[in-house]
């Protein structure tokens, strides 16, 4: 049965998007079945992926308002994995659901007939506290927190912690964090390196031993519609994505070993 991560956090410009694709592309390069689903209105997880949003009929938007199924609006892209795509029509979801019995469960109950068709579905969730993220989150299994190592993240972070205790006191109790990644990492800042030793204080293993760096390359791939390992298998950032995916095997399996390539090192 799939393992479900809700990519969120309600900071934004931290790295979900691109966590989602290039993370998405690197488990199905790995040989994983791999569901991402773009639940952000600007719908660029799906431009990411190459798909071109006036196209990208049936979204994720007719199955939350129930006019059509998950296995009609599924898109299979040339990276290996396939995407529930996303357009700016998904903003008007918040209205639509309002009357909708039963909202906050939309999105966990169209997904249960593909649990067995994959092995991971990652959501990648808007930067706000919308009726879209909590669909996310009460769809998910776990989240996986993409954050920088900055002041300001620290504050946000304790803000997506006690949002996470209300969804799962009310509607998931099962949800918990999968994992925290520093992401858009500068090792040659004080106070970036300060903040990722607290975190790892305070987390723990909850913390992935992969860095993210910052890197030109991760920021150029999604303007071509290719995740990064498509763009330049041998950039730092698609090093780095691959070296995740790798951990979260391992993770999986229970396999404390360390992970084939560090994207940067704390």
């Amino acid at each position: 049965m799939a393992k479900i991560l809700a990519v969120t956090n309600q900071k934004g410009g931290v790295g979900k998007t691109t966590t989602a694709v290039n993370l998405s592309a690197c488990l199905a390069a790995l040989g994983q079945r791999v569901l991402m689903i773009d639940l952000d209105p600007q719908g660029n997880a799906t431009t990411g992926c190459g798909i071109a949003k006036r196209i990208a009929l049936p979204t994720v938007y007719q199955i939350l308002i129930g006019r059509s199924t998950l296995r009609d609006a599924l898109v299979r892209t040339e990276f290996g994995f396939d995407i529930l795509p996303a357009n700016r029509e998904l903003a008007g979801a918040e209205v639509d659901l309002i009357e909708i019995a039963g909202r906050e469960f939309r999105l966990r109950d169209a997904l249960l007939p593909a649990r067995d068709d994959y092995d991971f579905i990652l959501m990648d969730c808007p930067p706000a506290l919308n009726m879209l993220t909590v669909n996310g989150l009460v769809a998910a299994d776990a989240v996986m927190i993409p954050m920088q190592c900055e002041y300001y993240a620290l504050e946000g972070l304790t803000d997506l912690v006690a949002t996470l205790k209300k969804v799962r006191a009310n509607l998931n109790e099962k949800l918990e964090i999968e994992g925290l990644l520093r992401t858009l990492f500068d090792p040659r800042s004080t106070l970036t390196q300060q903040v990722a030793r607290e975190l790892v204080d305070h987390f723990g293993n909850k913390v992935y031993r992969t860095i993210i760096p910052r890197n030109v390359r991760l920021a150029e791939a999604p303007s071509y519609g290719k995740p990064v390992i498509a763009f330049d298998r041998l950039s730092k950032g698609a090093q780095a994505y691959a070296a995740l995916a790798q951990e979260m095997l391992d993770r999986r399996d229970g396999d404390a070993r360390p992970a084939a390539v560090q994207g940067a090192q704390a």
